[in-house]
């Protein structure tokens, strides 16, 4: 095991961290396993599709719930992201609410996708011949509103008005507070960060009494959704369904804009992966809204949201622990509670993908190719018990809106724009924007 620079001196208070990336270049150069350190913070990562093999092992290991998690605990609770596995709720919640994300139960949720995706589509059709669009935004303003109304029926206005609905910048500002109370060295702090923690108590208060009202509402009126089966089973306790909500709000929006984003980004800057998707799109759709059996159809698309999630993946990695003393690929020991983080973006960039990883090539994922490589080459959504429950869900909302988009728009990429990462709760494609003009 190596160890790499020390990253402390990257990170400023405006979360400008560029962590993960510098990591995943220092990959080739120091993995399959090495050490860094992020201020007081250290992360021993792995990189080879062999270890994490073994490190998916659920017999050996489980999700170790890192410090950036830990600090969301204020607003998330035990919420199925951020519990630890060994809680009780999380066993509860999670055996609960995975019928509720089966591709199965895709059918429910696919009229909400569509109604949200006709909203973006006149925002839009407004916007076309004019200024560019924010594409990261609307797609967060899409998938917001899709899982707000999915899931807890509830409408956060997201295209009807020009402002951000206050509850999205209370969510969002936690988040940020909860990372910058573990990135920030200890030294930091004093009046600033007294006030910092006095505006997060603020907006918790804000979000409990939000998302209390609607349960409240759910109880009165009934319903179809993820709220009215989580009140109807009885196995969770009012303070745990509000987490769980929370939860699906703030993992459940970000992960998938960003999928769709990073997938509308590049379509627009291939030209010949953008003439196939749409004539795909076409073909599938035939100018139709797409129904639900039509999405299933879009086996080229699929590839590349696949390819676009490889390179970059919504969240950076996940941790695991050892549950006993143990050695990782017989040369790294591991005692019991020691965790090692998977770097997806170095996973996803090992020699197994190729000569030229950095590549954008949607063909990696034709079936062959597929069957040629490790299996846990590629985990986008973590793994086993613990993987990301809503990954239908996120992927066949992804493949609605990109499809309908690009059956609908010429795409135009600013041709001085260079893709630029943000590291935050999930990576972001910083100041992209498109022109759009309708076909």
């Amino acid at each position: 095991m190596t160890v790499a620079p020390d990253a402390g001196r990257s990170l400023g208070t405006n979360l400008t961290s560029t962590f993960i990336q510098d990591s995943t270049r220092m990959a080739a150069e120091h993995g399959p396993v090495f050490r860094r350190s992020l201020h007081h913070l250290e992360f021993t990562f792995v990189t080879d599709p062999e270890l994490v093999a073994e490190l998916s092992d659920e017999q050996r290991f489980t999700k170790n719930v890192l410090p950036n998690l830990d600090a969301l605990r204020p607003v998330l609770g035990d919420g199925l992201i951020t519990a630890h596995t060994h809680e009780p709720n999380w066993r509860a919640a999670h055996e609960l609410l995975m019928p509720a994300f089966s591709q199965a139960a895709m059918r429910r949720y696919h009229p909400v996708m569509l109604a949200v995706t006709g909203e973006l589509v006149a925002a839009w059709d407004r916007a076309a011949g004019g200024a560019p669009v924010d594409v990261a935004a609307d797609m967060t303003k899409m998938t917001l509103e899709v899982i707000g109304r999915a899931g807890f029926g509830y409408s956060f206005g997201s295209f009807e008005t020009g402002r951000t609905h206050p509850f999205v910048t209370a969510l969002k500002e936690c988040m940020v507070h909860g990372q910058r109370t573990v990135t920030r060295p200890p030294i930091v702090g004093g009046l600033l960060g007294r006030r910092a923690d006095e505006r997060n108590a603020e907006n918790i208060a804000y979000l409990n009494a939000v998302v209390d009202e609607v349960i409240d509402a759910r109880g009165r009126e009934g319903g179809d959704d993820l709220l009215t089966l989580m009140l109807a089973a009885g196995t969770l306790d009012r303070v745990n369904i509000r987490y769980q909500v929370l939860t699906f709000l703030a993992a459940g929006y970000e992960t998938t804009a960003t999928a769709a984003a990073f997938a509308l980004y590049y379509l627009a800057n291939n030209p010949d992966v953008l003439a196939a998707a749409r004539a795909e799109a076409d073909a599938v759709l035939g100018g139709e809204v797409p129904s639900f059996e039509q999405i299933g159809k879009l086996r080229y698309l699929r590839r590349v949201v696949d390819e676009a999630l490889r390179l970059w993946p919504p969240a950076p990695g996940y941790a695991r622990h050892a549950l006993a003393d143990t050695v990782l690929g017989g040369r790294y020991p591991m005692r019991a509670g020691e965790s090692m983080f998977v770097l997806l973006p170095a996973l996803h960039r090992h020699p197994v993908w190729g000569e030229d990883p950095e590549a954008f090539d949607p063909d990696r994922f034709l079936p062959e190719r597929i069957r040629r490589r490790p299996a846990h080459a590629f985990k986008p959504f973590g793994t086993g018990q613990r993987a990301c429950i809503g990954r239908q869900f996120a992927v066949h909302e992804t493949l609605v809106v990109v499809s309908t988009l690009l059956h609908r728009y010429e795409l135009v990429p600013d041709p001085d724009y260079r893709l630029r990462v943000q590291e935050l709760i999930a990576f972001r494609p910083a100041g992209f924007t498109l022109g759009l003009r309708r076909r």
